[in-house]
């Protein structure tokens, strides 16, 4: 299945996320049903499983699925709910419980559960009976090894609602305290941006070891699978404030993988403040992240406003051994969504904070037209430098915080608040050729500091163009600095990448502005 049917699909379970407890509830032990003998589990032997499979040829993991599970309607396949009285660890001393996700419609590929308990771990078994159906459409008799599609995570502060899913291909995603789902991660990306068909890896099997007793962390491991690699992953999560996940990924490639996306982030924009191409929606604002955040090697600070483009817009950050990214929804503000039944407002950001050192290579960002917000749109990720290659074991470690604020920001500079898009010119006299206003909003850092006649200017540069009406002034409803330019492309439409920092003579007060400008044909140019 594609990006756009799977993120669909993905987004809308959020609407079902609080499943209601049953009338029925008899307060019994709820104990998972197993399949074969219990074997010793470890991290050690996943990743030679991993390495051991990479030798075989790749076969597909799709089931043979009833014809009933696999012709469902949208609205049938959402009504074949978990029961919350059969969740795992439900009865027992145990912080975390986990709820298990139907086979059906989109999803085909039937997923290997196992908990792991003192070190062994046993298969979950199929049990029909962990499901309500309150559907049109019958279901027949369905196999006793049908299996399941995925899992979601419910913490002892709010039972009702879970704190991360993993549904679909290597998909996952998680909340921080507001409790409101968003953009997605994925355990590897390939192919993403390239003229080829993309490759979905997948995760195969999964293994819940079961938290001591007072244990607030969980951790789960997982089996990936594709035609051009496998790989074994180990989720360590810690829910709060923001919700931690400390991700170790082994990888080893069955063909060489020339783009190769590790860390992968997805995401959704449509419409923002600084792009409207698609402003025919009652809401001012539709997106889940408005931004890419790159903290580089060298310790400088990058904004990329994100944008809904024309066409498929492919961008690379070269680096060395970066300190972190991420795809950030930094407007808060509930006025600028007024979107009262998905909240905008409230969705996390997700920032990656590489371990060790990820050698030379660049944060691609992937944008994709969209006219419709439930596709996924955005993706974001890490591509090394060389390609990778079979035979070779590549080992990468990572912290993915999910939650309302990104757990690092450049504390010394000023952030980007807001970036605003118009025709440009000067109000009152008549426009003789066609430009573009951008008005790029600046707070925090060293900004309040300034005094009220401080010399603060505008470094702005322009791959192509002229850049004129240039200014830089105090921007009181933030405490911060407004910074405005007009650009006047030349004849091409081809794309004009801007830079824009504010100085106090030797001294950066900001954030490095990035953005893509495509100007428009000739014709539109009025």
């Amino acid at each position: 299945m594609d990006r756009r049917k799977l993120i669909k699909t993905f987004i809308a379970l959020a609407g079902v996320q609080a499943l209601p407890l049953s009338a029925l509830l008899t307060g019994r032990q709820a104990q998972a049903d197993t399949v074969g003998e219990a074997r010793p589990f470890s991290y050690g032997w996943l990743k030679g499983h991993a390495r051991a499979l990479a030798s075989e040829p790749w076969k597909s993991g799709e089931g043979d699925l009833p014809r009933s599970l696999r012709d469902l309607s949208w609205d049938d396949y959402q009504a074949i709910r978990f029961r919350p009285e059969e969740a795992l660890w439900r009865n027992d001393d145990n912080p975390f419980q986990v709820q298990l996700f139907h086979l059906g419609l989109y999803f085909r590929s039937p997923v290997r559960i196992h908990e792991i308990e003192g070190g062994e771990a046993r298969e979950l078994a199929y049990a029909p009976e962990y499901f309500r159906y309150d559907g049109e459409q019958p279901l027949g008799t369905l196999p006793a090894d049908l299996g399941y599609a995925g899992f979601r995570v419910h913490f002892h502060t709010d039972h009702e609602r879970d704190l991360a899913a993993f549904l679909g291909a290597s998909y996952f995603r998680a909340v921080g305290s507001d409790m409101q789902y968003g953009l997605s991660a994925r355990g590897l990306a390939i192919n993403t941006g390239l003229n080829e068909e993309e490759e979905f890896p997948q995760f195969t099997e999964f293994w819940l070891e079961k938290p001591a007793s007072g244990s607030h962390q969980l951790v789960i491991y997982a089996l990936l699978n594709s035609p051009s690699t496998t790989g074994a992953y180990a989720f360590t999560m810690t829910p709060g404030r923001n919700m931690v996940m400390k991700v170790d990924a082994a990888l080893y490639p069955r063909k060489p993988m020339e783009r190769v996306g590790i860390a992968p982030l997805t995401s959704m924009y449509q419409t923002g403040e600084n792009h409207r191409r698609m402003a025919n929606d009652w809401r001012p604002e539709i997106h889940d992240s408005d931004g890419l955040a790159v903290h580089n090697g060298q310790g400088e600070w990058l904004w990329r406003p994100l944008v809904n483009p024309r066409s498929v817009r492919v961008n690379s950050f070269v680096d060395k051994n970066p300190r972190g990214f991420g795809l950030l929804q930094r407007d808060r503000d509930f006025a600028n969504y007024q979107d009262d039944g998905v909240f905008y407002d409230k969705r996390p950001s997700a920032w990656v904070q590489p371990h060790g050192e990820w050698g030379p290579g660049s944060v691609r960002l992937v944008e994709i037209p969209t006219d419709d917000e439930t596709f996924d749109n955005i993706v974001a990720f890490w591509n090394p430098e060389e390609p990778l290659k079979p035979g070779t074991e590549y080992l990468y470690g990572y912290t993915l915080t999910w939650g309302s604020e990104a757990p690092e920001r450049p504390d010394s500079l000023a952030t980007v608040q807001a970036t605003r898009t118009g025709i440009g010119g000067v109000i009152g006299q008549e426009r003789t050729y066609f430009s573009w206003r951008f008005a790029v909003d600046f707070a925090g850092g060293p900004l309040p500091m300034l005094a009220d006649d401080a010399e603060v200017e505008p470094v702005i540069t322009a791959s192509r163009g002229e850049v004129e009406i240039t200014s830089a002034r105090p921007l009181p409803s933030n405490g911060g600095y407004r910074a405005m330019f007009d650009l006047v492309p030349d004849d091409s439409v081809e794309p004009i990448n801007l830079r824009l920092q504010l100085k106090l003579g030797d001294q950066i007060l900001t954030e490095t502005w990035l953005y893509q400008y495509t100007p428009p044909p000739e014709q539109e140019r009025t």
